[in-house]
């Protein structure tokens, strides 16, 4: 059983999510947000990503229903799939949880190569669920602004004061933001990291200032370094001491800190 004291806050363990999550007290997350293993056979230091199919989806529901009660009646979850196995995990938590969105993530990969016996794949699908009608959703956070040019094309009276023309529009289901090639100046040593663009836009939108990111697979720590940069709280677990010691640098980096100064990611007894 979990201890009821925050000890567990702002840390990543290095331990599998499926016994670190017993840490984290019940109702206790704001917004979870999952980039699991894909289920096509990347190499993160270990065997997590090598499972046949079966497998692969009786270890979703497994760490999903050991996941969604950490989050409290009016929090979120984000989770990163391939279109591979979207459909199934979606029915997974479709019975457990209400479907706001599926988001289309355009990696603006270059026109260039591919298969030849079907289209290439460009993009990642994103589940945005709900635990309750009445989830938390901060839309002005994540507006985005209109250029000088659109408010001035809107200059009729109707117009004037009008909240969405002054603040910007909603983001739309599909969000074409680069990949982080190895040249970016985000990336880090971690095949599959994910851009702070997007898991900011997630936290700011979807977890209330002050509020607590779960992230059951850290990797990289995106998740961490965007709680720590939008005013949040992080928890995480990360199988990989490799990743456990890119995450605290990260962060090292980010706080102006010398890593090591603060015991963020240990190796559970």
């Amino acid at each position: 059983m979990a201890a009821m004291n925050n000890d567990w806050i702002d840390r990543v363990f290095g331990e599998d999510a499926l016994q670190g999550l017993q840490r984290i007290p019940d109702g206790s997350v704001d917004l979870l947000l999952a980039d699991p293993p894909y289920g096509l056979g990347k190499d993160y230091g270990n065997d997590s990503d090598k499972l046949d199919t079966a497998a692969y989806l009786r270890w979703t529901e497994e760490w999903i229903d050991a996941a969604l009660p950490k989050l409290k009646p009016n929090g979120s979850l984000y989770i990163f799939l391939t279109w591979r196995f979207s459909p199934e995990i979606f029915v997974m938590l479709k019975q457990r949880m209400i479907m706001n969105n599926e988001i289309i993530w355009d990696r603006r990969v270059p026109s260039m190569g591919g298969g030849t016996r079907r289209f290439s794949s460009v993009h990642d699908t994103i589940g945005f669920f709900a635990c309750a009608k009445d989830y938390y959703f901060d839309l002005d956070a994540i507006r985005i602004p209109y250029d000088a040019e659109t408010k001035k094309a809107r200059s009729r009276s109707i117009f004037v004061g009008a909240k969405w023309l002054e603040l910007g529009y909603n983001p739309k289901d599909v969000w074409s933001v680069s990949r982080l090639h190895r040249e970016h100046r985000e990336r880090a040593d971690h095949p599959t990291q994910k851009p702070l663009e997007i898991v900011e836009r997630m936290i700011k939108a979807s977890c209330p200032p002050g509020g607590i990111v779960l992230d059951p697979f850290m990797g990289s720590g995106t998740t961490a370094v965007a709680a720590r940069r939008c005013g949040r709280r992080f928890v995480g677990f990360e199988l990989n001491p490799e990743y456990c010691a890119l995450i605290e640098q990260r962060l090292a980096q980010l706080d102006g800190q010398t890593p090591g100064e603060r015991p963020l990611a240990e190796r559970s007894a």
